[in-house]
């Protein structure tokens, strides 16, 4: 089963490795090496996240967010995601770009590293949007309630995540615009790229996550009707497929989740410049990382890890929303990797202490139940 998952992950680090010695030496491959763990680090709250969605598709669009979703994973934000950024913030076409980013790292790196407020304001937004929707719903199991509890009872008004998000967005542009001045004005025009930016991760999530709910709430409709109608159905011989929108359903959910992979991958992308600016480490780094993630995502869908362990997809968000305010504070303030990384895990491996906790407890109890019913039926005998 382990092997039958990772294979490709393990494979991928193979041929990942072997190139990066061939391409810049043993100096090459440790850089890959750290990459690959940095992003494993900072996404593997990604991979918990995934997993809940993930759960919901059948076998053949999970081989697709392996094989497909990978190389738009790879090649699209760890590749080419970057030399787009440069090429729309220089102003310079692709080719040039890529020009750019071989022949000259310094500058490239510099360009990058220029449109992060850009980048942290999407990046930040959409994730922000995850959080907020997450928390504000109300659900039969809570794992800190004292926080999850009255925020649900809050989440009953209309469009308030939405209104909290907005809000972080212009006191973030505001004060980001009153530094700038503050300091010369040398970026002050930024601040209203970062508006426009995090509307623009606003409406991206609002997009793909509303296309995604209404897909999957009509395949759930048909999969309550499916059963009343089988048997007419087969006795006509005209029975309707709900092929087409299942694969209506999972193709947006995909979507949902390569956007999502997306965002997740702008820490990661921006942080890996702090250790190379070679486009071609850090394409082999991160995509080896993402490939991890991956099989991380299936691992957990196939072991009902997330059944099991109640508490992880909990963890996973309150972990993105910690990314999503980190992401939008380094707009102005640098932050370190490993404290971002660092930040996820903690809730990660939290979250899932409490559930082996809730677990045991569930268990304890149980077995004294099972134990007190024993004894009522020996003093009955």
């Amino acid at each position: 089963m382990l092997l039958k998952t990772f294979g490709w992950s393990f494979a991928i680090t193979a041929l990942g490795l072997v190139a990066a010695v061939f391409y810049g030496g043993w100096e090459a491959f440790g850089l890959v090496a750290i990459l690959a763990v940095l992003e494993i680090s900072l996404s593997f709250d990604n991979a918990v996240v995934n997993a809940g969605i993930l759960k919901k598709m059948n076998a053949f669009w999970q081989k697709i967010f392996l094989t497909v979703g990978v190389l738009i994973a790879v090649f699209g934000m760890r590749l080419v995601f970057p030399v787009v950024i440069v090429a729309v913030t220089a102003k310079m076409g692709p080719i040039e770009a890529v020009d750019l980013a071989l022949n000259n790292k310094d500058r490239y790196q510099e360009l990058v590293t220029d449109a992060h407020p850009a980048i942290a304001a999407f990046g930040g937004m959409f994730l922000l949007m995850i959080f907020l929707d997450f928390i504000f719903e109300d659900r039969d199991i809570q794992w800190l309630r004292w926080i999850e509890r009255p925020l649900a009872k809050l989440g009953k008004v209309d469009m308030l995540s939405v209104c909290i998000a907005l809000i972080v967005l212009l006191i973030t542009s505001f004060t980001f615009a009153t530094h700038a001045h503050q300091h010369g004005g040398g970026h002050v025009d930024k601040a209203q790229t970062v508006l426009i930016a995090g509307i623009a991760g606003l409406i991206t999530y609002m997009i793909v996550g509303g296309l995604s709910g209404f897909f999957e709430d009509r395949l759930e409709a048909e999969e309550e009707r499916e059963h009343e109608a089988e048997e007419e159905a087969e006795r006509t011989g005209k029975k309707k497929s709900a092929v087409v929108l299942a694969g209506q359903a999972a193709f947006f959910m995909f979507l949902y989740l390569e956007v999502l992979d997306a965002s997740f991958s702008f820490d990661g992308v921006i942080g890996a410049f702090a250790i190379t600016n070679d486009i071609v480490l850090m394409a082999l780094g991160l995509g080896i990382g993402a490939m991890y993630v991956r099989s991380l995502t299936v691992y957990l869908v196939r072991q009902g890890t997330l059944d099991d362990y109640v508490y992880l997809e909990h963890g996973a968000h309150y972990a993105i929303g910690a990314l999503a305010v980190i992401l939008m504070v380094t707009i102005q303030h640098e932050i370190n990797e490993v404290i971002t990384g660092l930040v996820g895990v903690v809730l990660i491996a939290w979250s899932f202490w409490s559930s082996v906790r809730r677990n045991q407890r569930l268990a304890a109890a149980e077995g004294k139940a099972g134990t007190d019913e024993k004894a009522e039926v020996s003093s009955a005998v």
